[in-house]
């Protein structure tokens, strides 16, 4: 196991420098933040003092070699856009977006198992029909979209729940729903397709011929051994949240975390931000990864032989 850990780990750290080198190249061609520190009447010497205070005067492989070190130190200096350490942002956003994906996420592994599981007891009945159209719609329609179209519905025509902000408890609802939804989708889909298989093999008959509940055939045999691609779908939909899908959601209804972080960071051109902000996610994606294989070595310990 420890060998198994070991390997894990080199290979996360492997996808974190990879990441991070590719965020630091790409940061420095997209874009100039002189060009909107300064205003447009700013003449040469002016964009030239403040190229020289930020250090992108430097060549590109001096600039990197700092980089790294600030990497190996957790310091990317100051923030263009908020003159404040970068990293301290980034923590101070970070537990918002961890509610709302623990929350959303959350809610949608805890919905699909028992939904998947009913759907496979009963194929072609009539919750196999309903959870099947429904995951069918939830993957068929943007996420951008189902978020306005709540805001829309709950927000605007019904007045039932706010659409912007984090101000109270209800400010999350909308965001969580709208970051839930697809991933209940998909979870749905994947436990009653993992259920199925499992309750058609042989182990399954033979513990059922011998008079077990099946209560027990579904919870302790055929629930177990479909573990593997519930737990990897799920942390997956944690990775996905995290790297991509809390940017839609979060700007869509102005939840202050690391996703609407993101974009204001995009939009000012703040280089040193954008780049923590992608170092942060890197390194949550990395240990979620590290969690599910050990999670998976020790539901099978064949996973990782060769």
């Amino acid at each position: 196991m420890t060998n198994f850990i070991l390997q894990r780990l080199w290979h996360g750290v492997i996808v974190v420098l990879g990441v991070t080198t590719i965020v630091f190249f790409v940061t420095r061609v997209i874009g100039d933040p002189v060009q909107l520190m300064l205003p447009v009447e700013a003449t040469l010497e002016q964009r030239a003092l403040m190229r020289h205070q930020l250090g992108l005067d430097l060549p590109m492989l001096q600039q990197f070699v700092q980089f790294v070190r600030g990497v190996a130190t957790f310091d990317f200096g100051d923030s263009l856009w908020q003159r404040r350490p970068a990293m301290d942002i980034v923590l101070q956003r970070l537990p918002m977006t961890a509610l709302l994906t623990a929350v959303g996420i959350g809610a949608a592994i805890l919905l699909s198992i028992p939904l998947g599981i009913i759907a496979a007891l009963r194929p072609d009945g009539v919750v196999d029909r309903t959870t099947v159209v429904v995951s069918l719609a939830g993957l068929s329609i943007p996420q951008f979209w189902l978020g306005l179209l709540l805001i829309i519905l709950f927000g605007v025509k019904l007045g039932w729940l706010p659409t912007s902000g984090a101000r109270s408890p209800l400010h999350i609802v909308l965001p969580a729903l709208t970051l839930a939804l697809p991933s209940l989708a998909r979870l749905i889909m994947v436990v009653r397709t993992a259920m199925m298989d499992e309750l058609n093999r042989q182990y399954v008959k033979v513990a059922r011929s011998k008079g077990l509940s099946g209560l027990r055939v579904v919870g302790t045999h055929a629930l177990r051994n479909a573990a593997v691609p519930i737990l990897t779908l799920s942390g997956w939909e944690v990775i996905g949240a995290l790297a991509g899908n809390v940017v839609v959601v979060e700007t869509i209804f102005a939840w202050p975390g690391l996703g609407l972080t993101v974009v204001q960071a995009i939009e000012r051109q703040d280089l040193v931000l954008l780049q923590a902000v992608v170092f942060t996610v890197a390194i949550l994606a990395v240990g979620i990864n590290l969690a599910l294989d050990i999670i998976h070595k020790a539901i099978d310990p064949r996973v990782g032989i060769r």
